[in-house]
């Protein structure tokens, strides 16, 4: 596993890493508009995470999922929590939680 200081310095690694593709979180699954696909939490790998913590910022806390999709692209997800977490995929975050605590 690697250690990144920043968000901004994972997202780049992974990508020069392969992990290309943005995914986002759109109606409790996870979404990638450049392929054109939608996954319910069990229909792909999570294959690392990192997560960071504003000390000071609360801008800052978010998790950095790499992730492969069943094709076998990769891409990235990155999610805010905290005072910026977003309520309306709370289901799907609750259970990526669960995933990450059985990696």
């Amino acid at each position: 596993m690697y250690a990144y200081d920043t968000i901004t310095e994972a997202v780049a690694e992974l990508k020069k890493r392969g992990y290309t593709y943005d995914f986002n979180i759109r109606d409790n699954r996870l979404a990638s508009d450049h392929l054109g696909e939608h996954y319910g939490h069990d229909d792909f790998e999570i294959i690392e995470v990192y997560r960071f913590e504003g000390e000071s910022d609360p801008a800052d806390e978010a998790v950095v999922y790499a992730i492969e999709a069943p094709s076998g692209a990769k891409g990235i997800l990155v999610n805010g929590y905290g005072t910026y977490a977003d309520d309306k995929n709370t289901e799907f975050l609750q259970q990526l939680h669960e995933r990450i605590q059985k990696l």
